[in-house]
């Protein structure tokens, strides 16, 4: 990787771990070894595009496969329901106290496995503090064991009837938001706010209005793909007129935060009371997740385990104590900063060319092309389209998508995974104009059809031929030779 954008490591060194481990685990399962090795070929061969990968360092990846998978753990550092945790708290404890300074917070929780486990975290801390609590408090009891059938009944259907008000998902928001087919639409009575028809922007006075209607228990804001930038300011002021706790899920733009690109209004930890986050995304760190809270939330977001999370994965902690002292280096805030000027040059350069953007263009890490109002495909065929064509993205809805939610009329771009590499705003440009002539040269195979396509062999050709060109100069792990 760039070390312009990374922490530096020694190639070398990277290149004999990987090789010496691929040939341990290759004497077990020869198989597994030639995916793993595998997956690194695919992942040189593409131009990731999809706003939810990164490339984590080799530190972070290392840091994963190691002793300290083999220890149970569950509880929290210097209260474990195991012995013999010594070393376990102490990564658990380096890792929570640099996300709290990375990210000015009052408490870090890095237990949790995932972005929907930190989210799972949030809203049951929400629940015992804002609802559980008060109950045991008149009952005048400590613990929901000490509460009698009646009461423990009563409080069962209170924690049941919460509500909450989250961002649309085809507005941008995330399937973890309350919605149906998640444990958290089936938790929640929830409700959405949209965005303004004719900007595709948040509308915090219609927010507002809904929320004194509605009046949730949370307050929940965050996106998976909104192309701007919240005010966090003026949700608090909205969660506090209505008695709401304001919950922040920075899953995709953790890394804007950390490295000082979003700061003020636009950060959402000094004005939420809990934010969740993943650590794979922006942040490049391993698949896993964290909550950040304030003094209040501390104790319940601590019960996170058992409440909902089984043990901890001490070397995924360990990897996330890695990446979370990688994003501490002025490195990653010049890493940050690039990650916002190459969205905006991949906007601009699709702009140029004719394409329709969802809130015409970007003030984070995210670009969503209308390819429906652009180039008359679904995100379905669009999606399979790139990929021939050697670009990796995602298809996502737009607002009021007419294509549903599972063919879609938008593709998701970010710019996180490329950045890692090195490329910059002339790149963008550059890639712009691939994924333009890619979907140019792509039609619907039928009248009908929304997942079958065809793709302009000669086009599809010089589209991968062109990436091949871009990979070659920004080479992934260049040390790093299987």
């Amino acid at each position: 990787m760039n070390s312009q954008v990374n922490v530096s490591v020694s190639p070398g060194a990277a290149a004999v771990a990987y090789s010496a481990a691929l040939d341990v685990i290759a004497a077990a399962e020869p198989d597994v070894a030639a995916a793993i090795a595998g997956e690194l070929a695919s992942q040189r061969r593409q131009l990731k595009l999809i706003a939810s990968e990164n490339y984590a360092s080799p530190a972070v990846l290392l840091a994963m496969g190691n002793w300290l998978s083999d220890k149970y753990a569950e509880g929290t550092i210097g209260h474990r329901l195991y012995a013999g945790c010594e070393m376990v708290d102490r990564v658990e404890s380096i890792a929570a106290g640099h996300a709290r300074a990375l990210f000015g917070a009052e408490h870090a929780y890095v237990q949790p496995h995932s972005g929907i486990d930190a989210n799972l975290v949030a809203f049951w801390a929400i629940l015992a503090r804002r609802v559980e609590a008060p109950a045991l408090g008149a009952a005048g009891a400590q613990h929901v064991n000490d509460l009698a059938d009646d009461a423990w009944e009563r409080l069962r259907r209170d924690l049941h009837s919460q509500r909450m008000l989250g961002m649309a998902l085809d507005a941008g928001g995330h399937l973890t938001h309350g919605f149906r087919p998640n444990i958290s639409g089936k938790l929640f009575e929830q409700a959405s706010y949209g965005t303004d028809p004719e900007t595709g922007l948040l509308d915090y006075d219609a927010i507002a209005a809904q929320a004194r209607e509605f009046r949730p228990l949370v307050l929940l804001a965050g996106y998976s793909a909104y192309p701007r930038t919240p005010d966090y300011r003026v949700l608090r002021e909205i969660a506090d007129e209505v008695g709401a706790t304001l919950m922040v899920d920075m899953a995709h733009f953790a890394g804007l935060v950390a490295g000082g690109v979003l700061t003020g209004d636009l950060n959402p930890v000094p004005h939420a009371d809990i934010v969740t986050s993943t650590t794979h995304k922006s942040l490049r760190g391993p698949r896993g997740g964290f909550v950040l809270c304030t003094s209040e939330y501390a104790p319940f977001v601590d019960k996170g385990c058992p409440m909902v999370l089984g043990g901890p994965l001490p070397h995924v902690m360990a990897a996330k104590a890695v990446a979370f002292a990688e994003a501490r280096q002025p490195s990653f805030a010049a890493y940050a900063s690039a990650v916002l000027a190459n969205a905006r040059a991949l906007a601009d350069g699709l702009l140029r060319r004719g394409a329709r953007l969802v809130t015409g263009g970007t003030s984070n890490h995210i670009v969503l092309i209308d390819v429906a109002a652009s180039f008359g495909l679904t995100g379905r065929q669009a999606e399979a389209a790139l990929l021939e064509a050697g670009v990796v993205t995602n298809r996502n809805s737009v607002p009021r998508d007419q294509n549903g939610a599972w063919y879609t009329s938008g593709i998701r771009l970010g710019t996180p995974a490329l950045t890692t590499l090195g490329l910059g705003p002339g790149e963008m440009d550059e890639i712009a104009g691939i994924i333009t002539a890619a979907l140019r040269a792509t039609a619907p195979a039928t009248v009908t059809a929304k997942a079958k396509y065809t793709l302009d062999d000669p086009v599809a050709a010089q589209c991968r031929a062109r990436c091949a060109d871009l990979l070659s100069r920004h080479p992934l792990y260049p040390g790093i030779q299987l």
